[in-house]
């Protein structure tokens, strides 16, 4: 009896844990894009939810999407000329999720050139000081 009861507690908690959760529109209403989310990865956590989301209105949807995006260059962009639909939405985050990335890119490269460019300045500042301290020494010898 008491191996019985076991499998029976097994049983429905397995059952229990394998329940679909219901997700709804509203939450896309609770999600907000961080300060230092890029835009993909706020777009693909977006996505990522609203497809499990059962009979989702696509309006529902954008307006959603354009509730909880971060202050900036592309949200003024659908201000002043708002998406028909999510197609359009998505094809002019493309846009500025390249531009975001580029712009990230670059700054680790001039990031780099600037460290490599103060690193040669240092050596070069050494090499001199150990010239200098080199016939000083042997101005002193002599």
């Amino acid at each position: 009896m008491d191996s019985f009861d076991t499998l029976v507690r097994w049983f429905t908690v397995q059952y229990a844990t394998s329940q679909p959760h219901h997700i709804t529109s509203a939450a896309l209403a609770s999600l907000r894009q961080s300060d230092d989310e890029p835009l993909r990865t706020f777009m693909e956590r977006f996505a990522s939810i609203s497809v499990k989301i059962q009979n989702l209105n696509p309006e529902v949807a954008l307006h959603a999407t354009l509730m909880v995006l971060k202050p900036g260059p592309f949200i003024d962009s659908l201000c002043r000329r708002p998406p028909i639909d999510m197609d359009e939405l998505r094809a002019r985050a493309a846009g500025y999720i390249q531009m975001e990335e580029h712009s990230t890119f670059h700054d680790q490269v001039q990031g780099k050139s600037q460290t490599k460019s103060v690193q040669g300045h240092k050596d070069k500042v050494k090499v001199t000081n150990d010239s200098q301290f080199k016939r000083t020494a042997k101005t002193n010898r002599g």
